[in-house]
């Protein structure tokens, strides 16, 4: 079987009803970005901040994955599918996805604020002040914010450097960290790109671009992917 890598961005999840990261003004759902989403926020008013992101895991517990999640997971039949994702959802999970490592965090989970690596599931919608890990600190939501490392980056560059085949579904490539992954793509390997507004890769040689949404360009691709693989 063909190592199938894909990178997964917010246009994955926006037919399931999530919206995508920012708008033009740079708010997310109508809240500045150093509002909510750093670790100066955090110390400046953690309950503005478990607020926000317990709205956000409300709508995320009531979407449900979309076709193009399901086609992922469907062509787990077809070849090793390893999906890296920016999104913090578990739509590709409930799809059916069986590897998936999550760049930026995962919204159904939480973390200490003193160690780490003391990581939790989140029992319902709401992390609440007062919810305490094992040290006794205030759980936090298990989300890289800005202004932080992305831990989960150097396996994910592994695991890039394994595919046979590199797809990458609903990002434009803006967000970095995650954006420098196709770089270390091994020379030669095909790169496909689903996005209405894909355009060309810097560096990137040998890749064709599917401008439509996560649900139409995921049937697009696995019509290709059979193709040209002879499955």
């Amino acid at each position: 079987m063909k190592n199938l890598v894909v990178l997964s961005g917010a246009g994955m999840s926006a037919e399931s009803g999530i919206p995508t990261f920012r708008g033009a003004d740079g708010l997310w759902e109508g809240y500045r970005i150093d509002e909510v989403a750093t670790p100066y926020a955090w110390e400046q008013d953690f309950r503005k901040v478990l607020q926000f992101y317990n709205e956000r895991r409300r709508g995320v517990l009531q979407a449900k994955p979309n076709r193009g999640h399901e086609i992922l997971a469907e062509l787990e039949s077809l070849a090793n599918v390893h999906v890296i994702t920016q999104n913090i959802d578990n739509l590709h999970e409930r799809a059916g996805s069986s590897k998936i490592l999550h760049l930026h965090g995962e919204i159904t989970k939480s973390r200490s604020t003193k160690n780490p690596r003391l990581i939790y599931d989140i029992d319902g919608a709401d992390l609440k002040e007062g919810d305490l890990c094992a040290l006794g600190s205030q759980l936090r939501p298990h989300i890289v914010w800005f202004h932080e490392e992305v831990p989960m980056m150097e396996p994910a560059i592994s695991i890039t450097y394994t595919a046979d085949v590199f797809l990458i579904v609903g990002t434009s490539l803006q967000v970095y960290p995650a954006s420098g992954l196709v770089q270390y793509v091994k020379p030669g390997t095909p790169i496909y790109v689903i996005d209405p507004s894909a355009s060309t890769i810097p560096g990137a040689e040998n890749f064709k671009v599917i401008s439509e949404g996560a649900s139409v360009g995921m049937e697009k691709f696995r019509q290709m992917f059979l193709e040209e693989y002879g499955y």
